[in-house]
């Protein structure tokens, strides 16, 4: 006979069972936990009305989530080890109840992955993929903007986006960009979303750009700032030197962090 374990656990491994095998019966469960079914219908209430299961005849399968397929996934391939190395450093500047703001883009989005653990946050993002990541997670607060569904990108833009972004303030708030130069001008490839960026900028206490050394020494068609008014650039260890000593010549601070 398997041994008894506590409620709380028992709602763990269900949700763990569903993620692997994508469905589960109430006679499976029950023999495997060595209660009742009546105790394994009562866990599944519980896991539906909290939102992390749907109940199906004899059983339950995950529930429905926002599942973005957007041609960005391609692009979240790319590079992702120093994309990763970046938001394991970002993720450290975050603290228990900071407000954050995260902008879209695939680098924030593995930011989004890290801090879904953290305790007491509130995640404020124009981002359906970083909203999407974070949907589950019980401490997480996530306001997501409303606005315009930029065509094939997981984000909202706009005048009601940008509208709604200035009610909130933030602790914090992290950036990618499409390019830097070497003068330290950033860079947007898509016109529409420029003045967003402009706009989370100005809301929080403390701004870091996110960006992978593929990214520096490239222009793209807006320009949308400058890193001399940011706090940080967190990049990766391939930044060229030539690229490292103009930016730090003019005063940018550089946070670059080593590829394992």
């Amino acid at each position: 006979m398997a041994e008894k374990i506590s409620g709380k656990a028992r709602l763990s491994q269900i949700r763990k069972l569903l993620e692997s095998d994508r469905s589960v019966s109430i006679a499976e469960l029950a023999r495997q936990f060595a209660v009742s079914e009546m105790t394994i219908r009562r866990d599944l209430d519980k896991l539906e009305r909290s939102g992390q299961v749907q109940r199906t005849h004899g059983g339950a399968i995950p529930a429905e989530r926002m599942d973005f397929v957007f041609d960005f996934l391609a692009r979240r391939k790319t590079n992702i080890a120093a994309k990763q190395a970046l938001a394991r450093e970002a993720v450290k500047m975050v603290k228990p109840g900071d407000r954050v703001i995260l902008d879209t883009g695939t680098t924030t989005l593995e930011l989004a992955h890290l801090l879904k653990e953290m305790k007491k946050i509130t995640i404020i993002t124009p981002s359906l993929a970083v909203a999407s990541e974070l949907q589950f997670s019980p401490d997480i607060q996530t306001i997501l903007l409303g606005g315009l569904l930029r065509r094939g990108q997981a984000d909202l833009t706009g005048m009601i986006a940008e509208t709604v972004l200035d009610m909130f303030t933030a602790d914090i708030a992290f950036e990618g960009s499409d390019g830097i130069g070497l003068d330290g001008t950033l860079y947007n490839s898509d016109l529409d979303y420029s003045n967003m960026h402009q706009k989370i900028r100005q809301r929080a206490e403390r701004f870091y750009i996110l960006a992978d050394s593929s990214k520096i020494g490239k222009t793209q068609l807006v320009r949308t700032g400058s890193l001399k008014t940011v706090d940080g650039l967190i990049t990766d260890s391939r930044i060229e030197p030539a690229h490292r000593q103009a930016l730090e010549k003019i005063g940018v601070k550089l946070i670059i962090v080593d590829l394992i």
